[in-house]
């Protein structure tokens, strides 16, 4: 009653002595009293119980005697402490179950990640690498396929749009002919067709100017690879004297420029009067065009590579050949490949110069002979078929390019 405010309310209790008879059903208590300001009730009655002497075999608890002497105040109190343990008590229980819960929780997760880490330890790395593959196979579906849907609607578009002027009639079919009629002349060039009967025997055209369509394209792939190769063998070397040394680089670089800037036609008629008609000018012609690229690429790239590097190989005690092989050529191989990436693309911008004067196999031979009979659908898919190989050949030259320098873009 200290601590409550209503202790000031507590009336007056008076205790004097006190004696005890046993009746044998129960214990009687009397008392003399004598007035006293109470101060403190707990207190006073404590000391009170311990000085009762009791001989009915058992201790009277404070409940007992607080009820006996009558004080309604204090077995109130009694009671509500009682109720707030038994409440504590409850608290205390629903605390436990949850501890138990929550160490149930714990030696689940503890049992999985043994079971993860019995797994990781028979195979180092497994279940961290699969995680990661699953993760980026998840992200990187759309990233991987979303380059191939884009290139592919963008044909179907082109396609759609190509039929729908040719539907609209726009211009003649001769001049635009159907998407239909072009893949009915691929069939055509790749067949035979429009067989007849002379006389007792079978006569059939054979694919286009009596080659099939493969037989044209490899005629002019063949030139392509033969010129572009013997480009790069002489003009890789060449840029290389280029880059290195200042006077073949006054000597030979205003030549190279001149050769790069004419058109391929302008020197073309010369080659043919020079060489012949047969397979030496086309591919004399192919080379020119495809060298000024390779040389120009080599020479730059050469005079780009940092000299730091080359130095720290030659305070290492590098020989010359050395430094060429592991500080100059690394540096400049990218450059290189770009460079004949170019060289390519040039060569088959001038395939169809080089095979107007008996290109035939050939698909510019082919494009050259359809424009003259005005066979616009042969000359639109002998562009398409150009255009497939140039795409073919420059994803063979990135393909070496990513196996041969994978350090592209890290010197």
């Amino acid at each position: 009653q200290a601590s409550n405010p209503k202790a000031a309310d507590v009336p007056t209790v008076a205790v004097a002595k006190v004696s005890t008879e046993d009746l044998s059903h129960g214990l009687v208590l009397t008392a003399e009293f004598k007035p006293f300001q109470e101060v403190d009730v707990m207190a006073k009655v404590a000391g009170f119980i311990k000085q009762i002497n009791v001989d009915v075999g058992d201790r009277v608890n404070e409940g007992q005697l607080l009820a006996t002497l009558e004080i309604p105040e204090m077995a109130d109190d009694l009671r509500k402490a009682d109720a707030a343990v038994v409440r504590a008590r409850a608290e205390v229980t629903r605390a436990q179950d949850e501890q138990r819960r929550a160490e149930s929780v714990h030696n689940i997760a503890r049992l999985s990640f043994q079971r993860l880490s019995t797994v990781a330890d028979k195979k180092p790395g497994l279940v961290a690498q699969q995680e990661i593959d699953e993760a980026q196979s998840r992200r990187g579906f759309w990233q991987r396929w979303s380059v191939a849907f884009v290139r592919f609607g963008l044909v179907v578009g082109l396609f759609g749009l190509w039929w729908l002027i040719a539907r609209l009639e726009i211009w003649p079919r001769i001049f635009v002919p159907t998407p239909l009629s072009v893949w009915d002349k691929f069939i055509q060039t790749s067949t035979v067709h429009d067989c007849s009967v002379f006389k007792g025997k079978r006569t059939c055209v054979r694919g286009y100017s009596g080659y099939f369509l493969y037989q044209h394209v490899w005629a002019s792939m063949r030139r392509i690879l033969l010129g572009s190769g013997i480009a790069i063998v002489v003009g890789v070397p060449l840029g290389l004297m280029l880059g290195t040394s200042r006077w073949v680089r006054v000597i030979l670089e205003p030549g190279i420029t001149f050769v790069r800037s004419l058109p391929p036609l302008a020197y073309f008629t010369l080659v043919v009067i020079w060489f012949g008609i047969d397979e030496r000018p086309k591919v004399i012609l192919l080379f020119l065009a495809a060298l000024p690229p390779v040389v120009l690429a080599t020479a730059d790239a050469v005079r780009n590579v940092q000299q730091d590097r080359l130095l720290a190989l030659l305070t290492l005690g590098a020989s010359p050949l050395q430094v060429i092989r592991h500080g100059v050529f690394p540096s400049v191989l990218p450059e290189v490949i770009t460079g004949i990436r170019v060289a390519v693309g040039f060569a088959f911008t001038t395939m169809v110069a080089a095979e107007t004067i008996n290109g035939t196999p050939g698909i510019g031979g082919m494009v050259w002979t359809a424009e003259r009979f005005n066979q616009t659908d042969v000359v639109i898919l002998g562009i398409i078929v150009i255009g497939i190989c140039g795409l073919f050949l420059d994803s063979m030259i990135k393909l070496v390019d990513r196996l041969l320098v994978p350090w592209r873009g890290q010197l």
